[in-house]
């Protein structure tokens, strides 16, 4: 039978955790609202710069510039994985990389580019061809990142050392909910939808100078909203987790605390039965 200084100390350690994911839980809610405002902020914007970078795309009759050409079968594709800097937030990055790892591996000629330290030390360890990684992001969320990268980015893919780019990320649902997604961000997938204008745009200062330009936009505008997903995502797993974490303690803690008394019963019991036991054999 289980010593009761054994239980009481495994009570007092389950309670100890129990405290820090409560503590864990309330720092990540108040981070997730912080996010939460960021992200809703952020898709108007970015949700038009896609539309209208999609809509030229469609109308486009005359230029042949490299963001709206079809990706080459062949070519050397990229994939940006991002996944979290830390831990402790459920399924968040596992789910993540498992996706990555079964497109890469339907996908043999794909290049990795990580966001987020979790992903790159998981996928460096298995051995996959790892470009570039980005770490420590998610602490100081800045546009100047994503710019930063959105240009490496573009710049690779105009240079043709890339026939196509696609991201992986989590996408910020609700505080239960984050959707896997995997979007084509190069070259430009034109829009499906049938209202578009029939009428023709004019250019200025020329056609393949605005696409450019707007592509580059587009580019940079996306990497952020990304990030801001993934950030919102992260946030409303570990308060998920954290959450589910506290809950759990508690029962266990319930079920030790029924354990000790019962076994507090039974020393108390047999204490009992020695001393009577000693004070017959005295008589």
């Amino acid at each position: 039978m289980a010593n009761l200084r054994d239980i009481h100390n495994r009570i007092d350690s389950i309670k100890n955790t129990k405290q820090i994911t409560n503590a864990m839980k309330m720092v990540a809610a108040a981070k997730l609202r912080k996010a939460q405002e960021r992200i809703v902020g952020a898709r108007p914007y970015a949700n038009y710069i896609d539309r209208m970078i999609r809509t030229v795309r469609k109308k486009n009759r005359t230029s042949e510039h490299p963001l709206f050409e079809e990706s080459v079968s062949t070519a050397t594709a990229l994939l940006l994985v991002v996944t979290s800097d830390r831990g402790l937030c459920g399924s968040f990055n596992s789910n993540i990389i498992k996706t990555a790892m079964r497109y890469i591996d339907s996908n043999k000629n794909t290049e990795i580019l990580c966001i987020g330290r979790k992903g790159y030390e998981y996928l460096s360890r298995r051995g996959y061809q790892i470009t570039d990684k980005y770490i420590n992001l998610f602490n100081e969320m800045d546009f100047s990142c994503s710019e930063e990268i959105g240009q490496n980015l573009i710049n690779s893919f105009l240079s043709g050392k890339y026939g196509k780019i696609e991201v992986l990320f989590n996408e910020f649902k609700s505080a239960i909910q984050q959707d896997i997604v995997v979007k084509q961000l190069l070259p430009i997938i034109p829009i499906d939808s049938d209202d578009v204008s029939s009428t023709d745009f004019l250019y200025e200062p020329d056609e393949n100078t605005v696409i450019e330009e707007l592509g580059r936009k587009y580019t940079d505008v996306e990497i952020w909203k990304v990030m801001l997903e993934s950030s919102a995502a992260e946030q409303g797993a570990r308060m998920t987790a954290m959450d589910s974490a506290t809950d759990n303690a508690l029962e266990l803690i319930d079920s030790l605390t029924l354990v000790y008394n019962r076994v507090r019963q039974a020393s108390i019991t047999k204490e009992i039965i020695e001393i009577s036991s000693g004070a017959e054999a005295i008589q």
